[in-house]
């Protein structure tokens, strides 16, 4: 239960979307111009393709002609022909779309030309709006490249009708169905293809700035194609190994427990390690059955801990259920079990499945039959207890199919007879600047992230605090790391990568308080000693509420009610300009009769406006009714809360330590 599990459910269906066409050049060896007009600058011709690619510069065409979208002045959507496979001159040719956005300020010679990529493997050219919203300013001197992969999008599209991930003989299948020639749509071939295009267009050199899958594409023009590249902008690294496949550590999330828990004063108080706990957990559930807890929901949900709600919860979750308070983590199993799943079927998943077998390595054999590498990995899933302290047995969510934990299970039925490293094994990495961003709740660590960036010389890694997988597109958009690209592109020489971003909005509990009693007192002045608990305690409640609208939360927090923790109803309102998708609009909650902790109910009305936040509320407890106003800054990562405002109309100012 890797993030390619989770890659798969959550990105790739949304990724692969068709796009139209507007000019061509045709790598043959005969020359017919054509032309078809849809918006964009348009044209096409012919040119001839004159043997293997290799390091030095692509013949443009005939007489050295440049594919026309070279002279656009706009937005130009245009195709080439390129050999099926760049060692054999004499192969089956196949058609390569590109989009070639000239700079903003065509007053100008261009600072640089930007080849971009932003992973999947999915089709590039739908991305192109977002990577031109990402770049931005960029692109006022700069030039922007988007090469559709080969097998994917408008690129030759590689399809199986029925195609279905979730069963293997639907795989092998497709493999049959596809024949001999799938083996060449794979990233040592795609970057020949990007290379071309480059060529054709006249571009002498390139900043290649990859994005997760992006990443292997730049480590393999990089290395394949290094006198054609300028810069190289890595955000969130897919790691190669000594040969030069990518490396795909099968592994649950249960290391990243510590991550969330380590910044925060509260979660480090939980005794023992947060992988303790869960490995405790866990015996306990395989004893224990608990409906409400099903063991493949909580190895999900130590898949996701980059969403805030989990991070923010599931420690102090864990602890509390084995203390005997299984609320807090029932509550988090029900949203995640309730969270949209992309089905796992399509024709165009084909592509997909061609890179990321053939471009990856396996604990099988690339030669191996089907039947000898399922034999492998479920050997290996016996020995090396990848998903500890989960087993195989506790994740099957059913026993009607055998379930996918990543693309390993997916890759056992796909032929891989080719010899395809993307990165050719004992590659020298060009000495050029390169800049690479790697958030903490990533698939791959920032360890295994940091030492792919040092195989450049001239590198800088630079780690995203609490940041999840593409920071530079992400949603909500984190400016920090986008100014970082940002400048790298505009001056590679000069940025120096920046000092670092910080993501974080929020510390992760170290409890949920059953009793008033058990919350950490409000300290301060304006307040009692009775109302230090009920200020602290009321906080608590509306900052659990506000946390289901963290800025950084995925779609699984769109529900517009939702229970209290221990009772009571909290509704949301996310207002005409919304956080639905997640910046910072204006948001009312309002609590009817809510519990978070036993012996005080809360009812009102909080608001959220970007990080400031306000709440009118009323106090029920043993003690009484209490009439609150807060005020406090909402979505920051601190260990204390600054809170103020009002108790029965008193003024009073105070902190209130995270429980």
């Amino acid at each position: 239960m890797n993030r390619d599990q989770r890659s798969i459910t959550r990105r790739v269906a949304a990724a692969l979307v068709a796009t139209g066409t507007c000019g061509t050049l045709i790598v043959s060896p005969l020359t017919a111009p054509n032309a078809a007009a849809r918006g964009h600058d348009t044209s096409s011709a012919t040119v001839p393709a004159e043997g293997r690619h290799g390091g030095g510069e692509t013949p443009r065409g005939a007489n050295g002609s440049r594919h026309p979208c070279a002279s656009a002045r706009a937005r130009c959507d245009g195709e080439i022909r390129v050999p099926l496979d760049w060692s054999d001159p004499a192969s089956e040719r196949i058609t390569v779309a590109f989009a070639w956005l000239p700079r903003k300020d065509v007053s100008r010679p261009a600072a640089g030309t930007v080849l971009a990529n932003p992973g999947g493997p999915a089709p590039a050219l739908p991305a192109v709006p977002s990577l031109t919203e990402a770049l931005g300013p960029v692109l006022d001197r700069h030039d922007l490249l988007v090469v559709e992969p080969r097998g994917l999008g408008r690129s030759s599209p590689l399809l199986c009708p029925g195609l279905d991930l979730e069963r293997q003989e639907s795989v092998g299948a497709c493999a049959a169905h596809l024949g001999p020639r799938v083996r060449f749509f794979t990233a040592d071939q795609a970057v020949a293809d990007m290379d071309a295009v480059r060529a054709a267009l006249g571009v002498p050199k390139v900043t290649f700035y990859g994005i997760s899958y992006g990443t292997l594409f730049a480590q393999a023009y990089a290395t394949r194609h290094p006198d054609r590249l300028s810069a190289v902008m890595l955000d969130s690294i897919v790691p190669t190994d000594p040969d030069g496949y990518v490396t795909r550590p099968i592994r649950s999330g249960a290391h990243l427990l510590d991550v969330a828990c380590a910044p925060s004063r509260a979660c480090r108080r939980l005794p023992g390690t947060p992988a303790d706990a869960l490995a405790r957990l866990v015996r306990h559930l395989r004893e224990h059955p608990d409906p409400g807890l099903r063991l493949p929901s909580l190895g999900h949900l130590t898949n996701n801990l980059y969403l805030p709600m989990v991070g923010r919860e599931l420690n102090a979750a864990v602890a509390a259920y084995l203390d005997g308070d299984p609320l807090p983590l029932r509550r988090l199993a029900r949203v995640i079990d309730a969270a949209p799943r992309a089905p796992l079927r399509g024709a165009e998943l084909a592509g997909l499945i061609s890179y990321t077998c053939a471009d990856s390595a396996f604990p099988f054999e690339r030669g191996a039959t089907p039947d000898e590498r399922r034999r492998r990995l479920e050997r290996h899933y016996d020995t090396e207890r990848p998903f500890s302290p989960f087993t195989v047995a506790d994740l099957r969510a059913s026993s009607s199919q055998r379930p996918i934990f990543g693309m390993q299970d997916i890759c056992v039925g796909w032929p891989t007879p080719r010899s395809s490293p993307p990165v050719p094994p004992g590659a020298v990495y060009p000495r050029v600047p390169v800049l690479a961003l790697g958030g903490d709740f990533d698939g791959t660590t920032t360890g295994e992230a940091a030492a792919v960036t040092r195989r450049f010389p001239v590198s800088v890694f630079s780690r995203v605090r609490a940041g999840g997988h593409g920071p530079t597109v992400s949603t909500p958009v984190n400016t920090c790391a986008r100014g970082a690209m940002r400048a790298f592109i505009t001056d590679p020489y000069a940025s120096g990568g920046g000092a670092g971003c910080d993501e974080a909005t929020y510390r992760a509990l170290g409890s949920f308080p059953r009793t008033v009693a058990q919350v950490p007192p409000a300290r301060g002045t304006g307040l009692t000693g009775e109302e230090r608990r009920v200020v602290a305690a009321a906080l608590a409640t509306v900052a659990d509420a506000a946390a289901r609208r963290d800025p950084l939360r995925s779609p699984y927090w769109q529900e517009t009610t939702e229970a209290g923790l221990r009772g009571g109803l909290l509704t949301f309102d996310d207002g005409t300009g919304g956080t639905g998708g997640g910046t910072g609009g204006a948001v009312t909650i309002t609590l009817r009769d809510v519990r978070f902790t036993g012996g005080l109910s809360v009812d009102g009305e909080a608001r959220l406006g970007g990080g400031d936040a306000t709440a009118r509320l009323t106090v029920t407890g043993a003690g009484g009714s209490h009439a609150l106003e807060l005020r406090w800054e909402a979505f920051r990562a601190r260990d204390d809360i600054a809170v103020s405002g009002t108790v029965a109309g008193r003024p009073f100012t105070a902190t209130v330590p995270v429980h």
